[in-house]
């Protein structure tokens, strides 16, 4: 585990690039998407691993939303909170287990997030700023932290929640929140799921509100059998294959599972999305070892990749700014 002093040659280089304070990104830069926040490194979906992640010059920060019993939006990537919170040592099982909807914002409050993975309590070097830094935080406060620690590192911070349940209600808690907040067409920020007909839905309201914020479709790079690009998403009978056509007209990108020999990413695949006019993303780039995941970062740049989720930040933000510095 690299410690937090290892951090001066990653800005250093990325301050030149802008991915660590002064200037915006440039709009053709590749950016770094915080995976759960800095999910390799310290318990997940908390502020404190958020704020490490942005500390570590991440582009933008991944808040996975779930709805409360009383209707708050929480960030936290599962439906249950056994596998990343304490919650079996203060509550009993509530319907046959702990589902978020089953316990209200107050509740949830009592939690502490845990490790998980290669996750560790805390990081060598680092003290988180915010207080209650690893317990589940509301969407709201996910985007305060955002806000502030922009002001703190000269750069905008951007945020790129997830809407985890196809539900109109968790659809409306994202744009209100986001709305109240100034986001807007302009801002660093996507909203992403894997329902087309939830992005759909979003794009549907987002046109009646005045205010279309991008959209990123989640699922699998597929290829029909003359070679022509498809987006695979999850439907009743399996993964279902929508055109680029059909994708461009309610989102303004995809992202698409890495390393995967049934829907490999390739290159002319890259090609044919940018070629609609869209965005692509990968998941989950989780090398915890520098060498195998420079070369993995650097394989899927190479293709034109746009933006990479990283579960170790630092090393996503060392290779795309030795990309873009060998350009």
């Amino acid at each position: 585990m690299k410690a937090l002093s290892s951090f001066a040659a990653v800005c250093l280089s990325a301050l030149v690039l802008a991915g660590c304070g002064g200037s915006d990104d440039a709009p053709a830069q590749p950016q770094v998407i915080a995976h759960r926040g800095a999910s390799g490194y310290l318990p997940e979906h908390t502020l404190g691993g958020y704020e490490l992640a942005i500390r570590m010059g991440a582009d933008f920060i991944e808040p996975d939303l779930q709805i409360t019993k009383d209707g708050a939006l929480v960030a936290i990537h599962d439906d249950t909170l056994n596998r990343t919170t304490n919650v079996a040592t203060l509550f009993a099982q509530r319907n046959g287990g702990y589902k978020v909807s089953d316990f209200t914002l107050g509740e949830i409050k009592t939690l502490t997030v845990v490790p998980t993975g290669t996750g560790k309590a805390s990081y060598p070097g680092f003290t988180p700023s915010s207080a209650n830094a690893f317990a589940v935080p509301t969407f709201q406060e996910v985007v305060d932290l955002a806000k502030k620690q922009s002001s703190t590192a000269g750069r905008e911070v951007g945020i790129y929640p997830e809407a985890k349940q196809a539900d109109p209600a968790m659809e409306d808690g994202i744009l209100k929140t986001l709305a109240a907040n100034g986001y807007n067409a302009t801002s660093k920020v996507f909203i992403q799921s894997f329902s087309d007909a939830t992005l759909r839905s979003l794009r549907t309201k987002q046109v009646a509100q005045n205010n279309k914020m991008p959209l990123i479709l989640l699922g699998v790079a597929t290829t029909a059998a003359d070679g022509t690009a498809r987006m695979g998403v999850t439907g009743a009978t399996g993964v279902q294959a929508l055109t680029l056509k059909d994708v461009a007209a309610f989102t303004e990108g995809v992202g698409v599972l890495i390393n995967n020999t049934t829907y490999p990413v390739t290159k002319s695949f890259i090609d044919q999305v940018h070629a609609a006019g869209l965005k692509v993303h990968g998941w989950t780039f989780a090398q915890a070892d520098a060498a195998p995941a420079a070369a993995e970062f650097r394989k899927h740049l190479d293709m034109g990749m746009d933006g990479m989720f990283a579960n170790y930040p630092d090393l996503a933000v060392t290779a795309r700014n030795a990309y873009v510095q060998g350009k």
